[in-house]
């Protein structure tokens, strides 16, 4: 399993920056990337080597230890986990943070959204996990990194509902988390004969122009601070035939600190529901991408 930290060990002898991602949502996220009838083929692509270094992932038992795939193995339990996106993640984007990289596996195989309740045994899991490793590591939750939805592709009322659902669930694990968005940015643009306001959304910017001197005045302001940034996937599949609804309805999402990333084209396996390893590699990329353009 890899070198095994003790919690306070974690925690009392490191005076590195822990940058915290929480990994959650459904199979895609916990990973089947090489299992075929219920083995995993124990491939290891290059873009999922552990680092013992810089990688971390806090177990069931909220210890610490080095990040290998599968990252779920003791989170998913009720099925057999391969390889998903977090490790070609936390590689990606290694070389571009200061200090270590601590994965909080949480997701679970086959949940629907409405699993996922504030109150939910998920739910509540998943922010004990997060609240521990915040505490053992004296880290930041720097992202909520969420692949889920295809359990939701079955029934009309619940894909049209899912775009009040994901924001409920960002809203709430913000605010358990005690990292609300306190700030929204907006800033003044002049247009024609008036100033308009317009969202920026990352930072209050005014600028003061004279049209005879040419002269202009920048007021920054800091936008949204210390808010949970949420990176998340529009589904790539499902498991019954409104997948477009849900999809539509995840980049519908009009919250700040919150990027949505396509896995739509990315290879699946026979199933039709689950992304293949390279797939898996693939989107890693993609949401490393979209965190560092959006926060790194």
């Amino acid at each position: 399993m890899g070198i095994i930290f003790s919690t306070s060990l974690h925690k009392t002898t490191t005076t590195t920056n822990h940058h915290i991602f929480i990994l959650s949502g459904q199979s895609n996220m916990s990973g089947r990337g090489g299992v075929t009838h219920h083995h995993w083929d124990h491939i290891i692509p290059d873009d999922c080597k552990p680092d013992p270094s810089t990688i971390h992932r806090l177990t069931a038992n909220l210890t610490w230890e080095t990040a290998q795939d599968p990252l779920h193995a003791d989170i998913d339990t009720s099925k057999t986990c391969g390889v998903g996106p977090g490790m070609p993640f936390a590689n990606a984007i290694k070389d571009y943070v200061t200090g270590v990289i601590d994965l909080v596996p949480c997701a679970i195989g086959g949940t629907s959204i409405g699993k996922w309740g504030k109150g939910g045994m998920l739910y509540e899991n998943m922010v004990k996990r997060a609240k521990a490793a915040m505490s053992s590591s004296g880290g930041e939750v720097k992202a909520l990194v969420w692949y889920q939805g295809e359990s939701d592709t079955s029934s009309k009322r619940v894909a049209e509902g899912y775009k009040v659902s994901m924001e409920s669930l960002i809203r709430n694990v913000r605010s358990d988390l005690g990292l609300p968005v306190i700030q929204v940015g907006f800033g003044l643009k002049w247009v024609g004969s008036e100033w308009v306001r317009v969202r920026t959304g990352s930072a209050l910017l005014l600028v003061f122009s004279t049209w005879y001197t040419g002269f202009k005045l920048r007021l920054h302001i800091p936008g949204p601070r210390n808010a949970l940034n949420a990176v998340s996937v529009a589904i790539a599949s499902g498991e019954g035939k409104y997948v477009e609804v849900v999809r539509e309805a995840r980049k519908a999402i009009d919250l700040p600190n919150v990027v949505c990333v396509d896995a739509k084209g990315l290879e699946l396996k026979e199933d039709k529901i689950h992304l293949t390893t390279a797939a898996q590699v693939e989107l890693g990329h993609m949401l490393a991408d979209a965190y560092l353009a959006h926060f790194g």
